[in-house]
């Protein structure tokens, strides 16, 4: 059991950036990194049956081509008895993991991570098609 908040674990010092300055509270972001393009979506979704690992990796393996990212290894998937699938995928750019259940209910997790722009859209889009997803959200961020 974690007891510890996130200010509680960041030390006096940073907080007031060792010089008397004011920092920001717990939880409010700001950007600490202006000159590195980050760009992150998570895609979630209800696909129409069950997914397993070949359907990851071949997912994953897709997704790199339909959003332009150079793969630098071949998906990786692991399925703990508890929890479902999950994958990750390494890009030049960073990479996207992926998690499936099927208890409680059927459903799919899409985190993707990078340093290269690309199309939200066309990645949602894809996604849909992919797990033929009648019910699918996103938010970019």
């Amino acid at each position: 059991m974690i007891t510890s908040t996130f200010s509680a674990l960041v030390s006096p010092q940073s907080r007031n950036g060792g010089d008397g300055a004011s920092q920001p509270e717990a939880g409010e972001w700001r950007e600490l990194a202006p000159e590195i393009l980050r760009q992150r979506l998570v895609i979630e979704g209800i696909p129409a049956r069950p997914v397993d690992d070949e359907q990851i990796r071949t997912y994953l393996s897709a997704l790199s081509r339909e959003v332009d990212m150079v793969q630098l290894i071949e998906p990786v998937t692991h399925r703990s008895d508890l929890y479902g699938w999950a994958g990750w995928i390494h890009w030049e750019t960073s990479g996207a993991h992926f998690y499936a259940w099927e208890q409680p209910r059927l459903f799919f997790s899409v985190d993707i991570y990078t340093c290269k722009a690309f199309s939200a859209d066309a990645a949602v889009a894809f996604t849909r098609d992919f797990f033929s997803a009648d019910t699918i959200v996103a938010k970019a961020f």
